[in-house]
């Protein structure tokens, strides 16, 4: 069936491929070459503006940002929530969430909450929300809540006014 010829020519053939490909690959990088030597960056980014603006931006207080947002857009983020919560007063794999804003905590009758989530105590505020919503699993350790969290602020305040607008 194969003789040494065709087995030698199939070798030949995958060896020159290979030979080819790292030629070209040295040859790019010898072309896009950017002159980095180790850890020393080939370009510096400025960042003193953003740490600028990004000081401006935490002059606003949490207050004034929930009292500008948008239930509308909230709604779209609880999208990401709906999961495992509604709003309807369905439990759900998590519990049901209207109503939720300044209700107590691990509160919702015959959900099987955490031991975690038990122990918390307090109510939902606005800002306890805030707070859980940034990162869970910090805010609450051993919650079984698996979500990582909202990073961005806007997402959360919005997302809280949406829950605020589902009343209880």
């Amino acid at each position: 069936m194969f003789d040494t010829m065709t087995v030698t020519k199939a070798a030949a053939g995958l060896f020159g491929a290979f030979l080819a490909l790292l030629l070209a690959k040295w040859a790019a990088e010898t072309v896009y070459h950017v002159g980095g030597h180790g850890d020393e960056p080939a370009y510096a980014i400025e960042a003193a503006e953003a740490e600028e603006s990004a000081g401006e931006a935490e002059t606003v207080s949490f207050e004034e940002l929930l009292a500008t947002a948008d239930a509308e857009k909230g709604e779209k983020v609880f999208k990401k929530c709906a999961a495992c919560h509604k709003v309807n007063g369905e439990d759900a794999t998590g519990p049901h969430l209207n109503g939720v804003v300044g209700r107590a905590v691990a509160s919702v009758a015959g959900f099987g909450y955490s031991g975690a989530m038990q122990s918390h105590g307090g109510d939902w505020t606005p800002e306890a929300l805030d707070a859980f919503l940034t990162k869970p699993s910090a805010a609450v350790p051993g919650t079984s809540m698996s979500f990582s969290g909202l990073g961005k602020i806007g997402d959360r305040v919005n997302l809280i006014a949406y829950l605020q607008s589902t009343g209880g």
